[in-house]
């Protein structure tokens, strides 16, 4: 795939159902800031705030032909005002700030960058979801072994899930489906709810993710076509959930985010126990 300006992809690929804002809420835009900034500060030691601010107007003119507050990356990095961030804005500074730390990291590692940069959106997704896990008080078993630590998974997925949506990162829609009807790469894939501990146990089990309306769908496309990498904030969230719960779980390695309608985005998911995926 070769890449293409922001400009280009925005002509290719626009995004007319997220140009009426949302508001956030602020709980989300304060975790999601202390998560990304100090993130960001780790792979951009140097890194300039005012070159972050370049690409969020560069971005929010493209994609959605304003201009921003002035103070907008400052209050971001600050956690200053978290009460008044709408939807937009938090997809602008979503995307300059991985634009910015994924040039970094581009100019320290050659030989493993697109490793490089998935384990910076992990550690985003690590640090955001230990504050969500504070915030909901969820119970998590430490592992997946019988119909309760099941329950208590598929319950802490769906307070995940609720927070999501009551904050606005999606906008109307969350499920985390463990019934599965899906083909990949002509293998048909088909597994029951209560299919998926006995499939767990034995090698790899399956789940749909589905999203509606998130709000980082522009930039994560645009990201993704622009530089090969994109934020998969809510994605990299879940998967610190089902790390916590002894496994490895995340979206195919061929996901595309750029074929999807804004109403639902879809993602199958792998997940396999630690000791199964270090056997």
């Amino acid at each position: 795939m070769s890449a293409l300006s922001l400009a280009e992809a925005v002509r290719r690929q626009p995004y007319p159902n997220f140009q009426k804002w949302w508001k956030l809420g602020s709980h989300f835009v304060g975790f999601m800031a202390e998560a990304i900034v100090a993130e960001w500060r780790t792979a951009q030691p140097t890194g300039d705030l005012r070159r972050v601010a370049g690409f969020v107007e560069e971005y929010a003119g493209l994609v959605y032909g304003r201009d921003v507050r002035p103070s907008l990356v400052d209050d971001f990095a600050a956690r200053r005002n978290l009460g008044n961030f709408y939807s937009g804005e938090f997809d602008a500074l979503s995307y300059a700030f991985y634009r910015d730390a994924f040039e970094g990291l581009a100019q320290a590692e050659t030989e493993f960058l697109k490793e490089a940069r998935r384990d910076f959106t992990r550690r985003v997704g690590r640090r955001f979801f230990q504050q969500v896990h504070s915030h909901l008080a969820l119970n998590l078993p430490a592992q997946l072994t019988n119909a309760d630590d099941f329950s208590r998974l598929q319950k802490s997925i769906a307070q995940t899930g609720d927070f999501l949506v009551r904050e606005g990162y999606l906008r109307d829609h969350f499920a985390f489906r463990f019934d599965v009807a899906a083909s990949r790469g002509g293998q048909s894939i088909s597994q029951r709810v209560a299919d998926f501990l006995p499939v767990l146990s034995g090698g790899v089990a399956y789940a749909l993710y589905e999203m509606g309306y998130p709000i980082i769908l522009p930039s994560a496309v645009y990201l993704y076509q622009t530089i090969g990498e994109a934020q998969h904030h809510s994605s990299r969230t879940i998967e610190e959930l089902f790390a916590r719960c002894g496994c490895t779980a995340s979206e195919t390695d061929d996901f595309d985010p750029t074929g999807y309608p804004s109403e639902l985005v879809v993602e199958l998911w792998e997940i396999r126990r630690v000791s199964q995926q270090a056997e």
